[in-house]
């Protein structure tokens, strides 16, 4: 009993943390290429229009994103004049060591040397490009780790040769 006592706790803390991972921002003053929360998910703005005041005196903003995580498309539409949570995206990039037979990234902190084992592999071509550098050992493999609203995914490489 007390086990399942404990996910809920977990549940709850990550839930809290995600809703202090955002900011509002009056929805007119939103750009394409922003980031915006749509159905309590972290998007990136790829197309945005404002339809004419009606007779109720509102325009609208019709935004069109793509989760910045699975990159699936949702839309919102919303009033002008009222606000949107904008999600605290964060990025940081860190030396890939290795992908475990588990799938998870080993990755160190270039800056304070700390490691991190608790990152899944990227699914696709992204995770066989990484494994592929990794095999070659033709440089530091570095990757960057997307966050945002407690969620956090490797986004991208770049390979470094200085040095060799």
């Amino acid at each position: 009993m007390s086990d399942d006592h404990h996910d809920d706790d977990h549940q709850f803390a990550s839930a809290e943390s995600g809703a202090a991972a955002t900011f509002p921002k009056q929805c007119s003053a939103l750009r394409k290429n922003e980031c915006v929360m749509i159905k309590g998910r972290p998007c990136k703005i790829v197309e945005m229009s404002t339809s004419k005041t009606g007779k109720h005196g509102h325009a609208k903003v019709h935004l069109v994103a793509l989760d910045i995580f699975t990159n699936k498309k949702l839309e919102d539409i919303c009033p002008s004049t009222h606000n949107m949570d904008v999600p605290v995206v964060k990025r940081k990039e860190y030396l890939l060591m290795d992908i475990t037979d588990d799938g998870f990234c080993s990755l160190m902190d270039p800056e304070s040397s700390d490691t991190k084992d608790d990152l899944k592999a990227p699914d696709g071509e992204l995770s066989q490009q990484l494994k592929e550098l990794l095999d070659k050992g033709e440089g530091d493999v570095y990757v960057t780790v997307v966050s945002a609203c407690g969620e956090e995914a490797v986004m991208s490489h770049k390979v470094s040769t200085k040095g060799m």
